[in-house]
């Protein structure tokens, strides 16, 4: 049985590969200063990039879930990005939750498992 880890450091791995399927560490953007819209298209670009490292794509995610800082101010424009993001695709099945992020200016955290494209 064969575990691929990628882009490691020392606390964690940015993505795990076992059996055909990825498993994504919660992604942010890379620039904290930003509103939803900008931290929400940085975050599902760091996606698109981990997921091609893995060998799959967004069309492969089996399940993403999204946190937020705040939902009930925040829920409808992360929507429309990712609402976008995915227009050429199947929408795969969601959990979007309000949570107390790590770091005060991060506004939304994603987390998602993929198969490895055929």
């Amino acid at each position: 049985m064969t575990i691929q880890h990628l882009h490691t450091s020392q606390r964690f791995s940015e993505a795990t590969i076992h059996q055909g399927t990825v498993y994504l560490a919660g992604q942010l953007a890379t620039d904290f200063s930003g509103d939803i819209t900008q931290q929400t298209k940085e975050t599902l670009a760091t996606i698109d990039q981990f997921l091609e490292d893995a060998g799959s794509n967004k069309a492969h995610i089996l399940s993403a879930t999204i946190y937020l800082k705040h939902i009930d101010d925040d829920y409808d424009a992360m929507n429309q990005v990712w609402d976008e993001w995915l227009k050429d695709v199947k929408a795969p099945p969601r959990t979007c939750v309000e949570a107390k992020l790590y770091h005060p200016q991060v506004l939304v955290e994603i987390t998602v498992i993929a198969a490895i494209a055929q």
